[in-house]
């Protein structure tokens, strides 16, 4: 039997058990160790947790793994991990000569065992490892992977998942995630280790080293590189800065890249500020979700902080909070972090005489169209990319010697300046976001009326995002037939206007639903559906990549009318109304 062969759903509830009872019992075999065998005999004392454990892979995708953790071929474990290694060496062997490999893990738990077992079999397999010796962000990978030169990259982190959670993601030698070709041979490689036997380990420790001091000083200095201002302006010294790292790595590396970009008023959450696995003061340690921001705020008030960051797990995700006209902290979404980090840097490179031509911002499909519209007023290119930042990464990769990148964002709180990193960098957005808010409040603005300035420029956006959770096998199937509906049988109209576009990223088709006119997209094919109202609003179905969910986003434009307060909630009033016709 094929350890790491996928069941299908099309299997009967009788075959399915068996194949389940084949997995059991080859996982109590001798060739797992007496760990694994105590905790099956744990699960078999719950049917159900067994069966979801043991039903499928867990399935190496076109980032690497991400799953709970625990005993089974669908969970994440020193098996699961040293399969998806011993592929990746593999593919790695076949493509280059004395290869190198750095490794950096977050604040989960097992995230530093998970990267020994992985040094471990890459050094076994004759790859030299650069193994952080501490936590340390995700951002820093991708840029000692670009630093080292090596041919690769792995980050054990499970994002801003709950804390049962963990992950391990691959890099290519361009410090970005994998993208085609390289993605789908690896996974390949993956498919064909289908026993621990196939899987070396214990062999060549000393080619696991630590990753050189120099490559974080190095870092350090490409941060102040990008800096807009002195590190003695005004607004620098006076802005009031809040930061917690959720108990991720965001604590190693954004107070010293903070005062040494010139912030000396910086405060931190100490209740968050210890590394830990078990997230203790936060259900999910997600600065997307307002709990996860809720005590950062509450201590925000009480020393009267103007702004607030936060970061996930692995820092390459920052949630920021700003005071609204009522004095109160209010908390951006990624589309308004996105807006003003393009529009502070594309206004000082305006205004310091810097030319825009062969440059260019990059967003994601689901993220506001608000950022193109800045763009387009400066004279900038803007480029769509699929949802991932590792597509923004290849673009910039794609686009070497003919443009240059100058940022990007997408909603899900995840920004990139500047090329030497290629993914989505929490420490240098925590950074250039403040520098942000000192240069507004230099201008005599708040952070809050510098995002309506830019409204009343180019246009009120207002965006949603609805996430339904379907576990397990049911859910995986409902998540399916929901997509298949959309796709087959679109709504034609959503609360009172017409739907007069769907584009199906799947099928790589943008179809007008008033003349039948249907265009090819230009983009990678992904399991996506994107509905266009009459009345300008666009709506994003999409599976996530690495939950059990289904994600629905809505985005809504509005003219920016004289009472800019009056218009914001009335789009929002808009936005409840099509999420019910929705049903969300």
């Amino acid at each position: 039997m094929d350890l790491y062969l996928p069941i299908q759903f099309k299997m009967d509830e009788m075959a399915l058990q068996e194949e389940i009872a084949k997995r059991v019992e080859l996982w109590k075999s001798d060739a797992f160790d007496q760990e694994s065998h105590e905790a099956i005999s744990i699960l078999e004392k719950q049917p159900d947790e067994l069966a979801e454990a043991f039903y499928k892979d867990l399935e190496f995708g076109t980032g690497g793994l991400r799953g709970l953790m625990g005993v089974g071929p669908n969970r994440m474990n020193r098996y699961t991990v040293g399969a998806a290694t011993q592929g990746l060496a593999n593919y790695i062997l076949e493509r280059a000569s004395s290869p190198s490999v750095a490794i950096a893990y977050d604040s989960r738990n097992q995230s530093d065992f998970f990267a020994a077992v992985a040094a471990d079999v890459l050094a076994s397999n004759g790859i030299t490892v650069y193994l952080f010796d501490e936590l340390r962000p995700t951002p820093l990978l991708s840029f000692t992977v670009r630093e080292l030169n090596c041919i690769g990259g792995i980050v054990i982190t499970a994002s801003h998942n709950p804390k049962e959670y963990n992950g391990y993601k691959v890099y290519w030698e361009d410090g970005g995630q994998l993208v085609p070709p390289h993605d789908k041979g690896i996974i390949t490689e993956v498919r064909k280790v289908d026993s621990p036997v196939k899987v070396k380990n214990g062999l060549n420790s000393e080619l696991v080293k630590a990753v050189p001091a120099k490559v974080e000083q190095a870092y350090y200095a490409m941060v102040e590189g990008l800096l807009k201002l002195p590190k003695d302006h005004v607004g620098k010294k006076e802005l009031k800065i809040l930061f917690t790292s959720l108990h991720g790595t965001g604590i190693t590396m954004i107070p010293k890249a903070l005062e040494n970009a010139g912030f000396s008023n910086v405060h931190i959450l100490a209740s968050q500020a210890s590394p830990d696995g078990n997230f203790p003061t936060v259900k999910s340690p997600n600065p997307e979700e307002r709990s996860a921001m809720t005590l950062a705020m509450e201590e925000a008030d009480k020393i009267q902080a103007d702004i607030i960051l936060g970061t996930d797990p692995d820092t390459d995700r920052v949630g920021m909070g700003v005071r609204n006209v009522k004095g109160e902290m209010e908390l951006l979404n990624g589309n308004q972090a996105a807006a003003l980090l393009i529009h502070y840097l594309l206004a000082v490179m305006r205004a310091n005489g810097e030319s825009f031509k062969g440059r260019f911002i990059a967003k994601t499909i689901v993220t506001s169209e608000l950022l193109k519209e800045i763009a387009d007023k400066e004279g900038v290119n803007c480029y769509d990319t699929l949802t991932g930042f590792k597509y923004i990464a290849d673009l910039i990769r794609n686009l070497e010697g003919k443009e240059r990148f100058i940022a990007g964002g997408e909603e899900s709180y995840g920004y990139l300046i500047g090329d030497e990193v290629r993914d989505k960098d929490a420490v240098l957005s925590t950074v250039m976001l403040c520098e942000m808010a000192a240069w507004a409040r230099g201008n005599s603005k708040s952070v809050r009326e510098l995002l309506f300035q830019i409204y009343k420029e180019v246009g009120m956006y207002r965006e949603s995002l609805i996430s339904i959770t379907k576990k397990g096998m049911r859910g995986a199937k409902e998540i399916q037939e929901l997509m298949n509906g959309y796709r087959t049988s679109p709504p034609s109209e959503i609360a009172g206007s017409k739907v007069i576009r769907v584009a199906d990223y799947l099928k790589s088709t943008d179809k007008d639903l008033k003349t039948g006119a249907s265009v090819n997209i230009d983009l990678p094919s992904s399991n996506v559906i994107q509905l266009w109202l009459a009345d300008g609003t666009k709506i994003t179905a999409r599976p996530s990549g690495t939950e059990p969910k289904i994600k629905y986003y809505v985005s809504v434009k509005a003219k920016a009318e004289a009472d800019l307060e009056s218009a914001w909630n009335t789009v929002g009033n808009r936005i409840a109304e099509i999420e019910k016709d929705l049903g969300l």
